[in-house]
């Protein structure tokens, strides 16, 4: 006689039958029976491993709607995009987890235009013949930037090692041991000068570096000076480094030009905007740097990208660099590029429409005030639960772009009572996390807290408050 369990099992039915069931049947036109079929099968599997450790519900009795409803769940659940649309209230404006910067609306509907039509990509519209991708952005990028020539590639690391590697491959590039940067990622100065056939030479000290370090370091062998920008930290104190016209000036006399790396990089002054100044890519030129580099998707506001920018001479020896190739943008981020570099022609609709700025310029008042006006519908979603306050807060401005300046900003702090309140603060951050469109925060002193300077969508972010679980609170 069969024990409970294996009568269980046998009871199950075939796959096939079960891939016959009207309401299996109904998700082969949503999902293809390629899909359901997988499906079926990984349910299947767990019913029959459950059946084998006796955590089966009903007694171990086979539901058809209860393995439907599981397939039809799992198809749901993995048809969804990996990358969703998500609140940051983390106070990192440009956070590189959370994609960085946030393009204008006029900048979606241009890549939505070249990615539903043919364009002129490499294409000389006037002469009728072949073309070159980066004529769509280099002359807006030479006007704002005072540059003779740009080129563009996939981001900065990429623009840093194309410059190196054309610039100096298997020869020496003396770099201040203060500016040997390692940022997210992985990235480090160091290593994509050695991927770059390039040997680092190391000059002063970390905190102090001077002119005659770069003199003593130039060899027969030195094929170019570099400063790179310190980008997420900053040296304080007895420091000393030497300023980029002294360089350039070193660079001229001995033959060499002058790279230089600007991390996150910006076109215009933020001073302007009530921010901290961030060196431009216009005053590195006037300085007498050779080739700039910096980033698409930071300050700038724009795709992800590498900007080089410089002299005509050695913009056009890393144009024809033959990896330049492997590491070329495609016409969708041309086409931001484009939109956004538009604007800074325009400084009132800079201003206005593009999301990082209008972000990092954004009053702390008006923050507070937003704050104060959401705090009791957030009380009320958690029924007393929990405990919810407008707290003073600092924002910063995240991606390596002025690491020691914060901007001050106000948010919401939401914490559960009594002793577990620290332990339920994940808690809560989870519960945010799960909600329709995730709500990313961050734990502190015990609270979940929801820095509000990036919150714009104030609408579709109350409404889902209804979904918020409780059931962990409730415990």
């Amino acid at each position: 006689m069969l024990n409970p369990e294996a009568a269980a099992r046998r009871a199950i039915p075939a796959l096939d039958r079960l891939l016959k069931l009207p309401a299996v049947e109904s998700l082969v036109s949503r999902y293809g029976r390629p899909a359901v079929t997988d499906t079926a099968r990984e349910v299947l599997a767990e019913v029959r491993e459950a059946l084998g450790t006796g955590r089966t519900p009903d007694g171990g009795a086979f539901d058809e709607s209860r393995f439907a409803g599981a397939c039809a769940a799992r198809l749901e659940r993995e048809a969804q995009p990996s990358l969703r649309p998500v609140f940051n209230l983390t106070g990192t404006v440009l956070h590189t987890n959370l994609g960085r910067a946030v393009m204008p609306e006029h900048a979606a509907r241009a890549v939505m235009t070249v990615m539903t039509r043919p364009v002129n990509l490499e294409f000389d519209l006037a002469g009728g013949e072949r073309g070159e991708r980066d004529s769509h952005i280099e002359r807006r990028l030479t006007r704002l930037t005072g540059a003779e020539a740009a080129v563009v590639v996939n981001n900065n690391a990429a623009a840093v090692y194309l410059a190196l590697n054309t610039l100096a491959l298997r020869r020496e590039v003396p770099v201040s041991r203060g500016e040997l940067i390692e940022i997210g990622g992985a990235f480090r100065i160091p290593d994509i000068m050695a991927r770059a056939g390039v040997k680092m030479v190391e000059v002063g000290t970390t905190n102090r570096t001077h002119l005659k370090d770069y003199a003593g370091a130039i060899t027969a062998r030195t094929a170019a000076l570099m400063k790179v920008h310190t980008s997420n930290y900053a040296i304080q104190g007895f420091t000393a480094a030497a300023s980029e016209q002294d360089l350039a000036e070193l660079a001229r006399e001995r033959g060499l030009p002058l790279i230089t790396d600007l991390g996150s990089g910006m076109l215009v002054g933020l001073e302007d905007y009530g921010l901290p100044h961030e060196r431009t890519a216009r005053e590195a030129l006037a300085a007498g740097a050779d080739v700039v580099t910096f980033s698409g998707d930071k300050l700038l506001g724009a795709a992800q990208a590498g900007l080089i920018v410089g002299r005509r001479e050695p913009i056009e020896r890393i144009r024809r660099n033959p990896m330049k190739r492997a590491l070329r943008v495609d016409k969708m981020t041309l086409a931001a590029l484009d939109a956004v570099l538009a604007l800074y022609a325009n400084p009132e609709r800079l201003r206005r429409e593009l999301p990082t700025l209008r972000l990092l310029a954004r009053p702390r008042e008006e923050i507070e005030a937003q704050a104060r006006r959401l705090a009791p519908t957030l009380a009320a979603a958690f029924h007393g639960k929990a405990d919810v306050a407008v707290v003073p807060c600092t924002s910063q401005i995240g991606s390596g772009s002025l690491p020691v300046d914060l901007l001050p900003s106000a948010g919401i702090a939401v914490s559960a009572h009594g002793k577990r309140r620290g332990a339920l603060a994940g808690l809560i951050s989870a519960a945010f996390r799960a909600l329709p469109v995730p709500v990313i925060g961050r734990v502190k002193d015990g609270a979940f807290l929801m820095d509000l300077r990036c919150l714009e969508h104030e609408d579709e972010f109350l409404a889902q408050l209804a979904h918020i679980d409780l059931k962990e609170l409730h415990a």
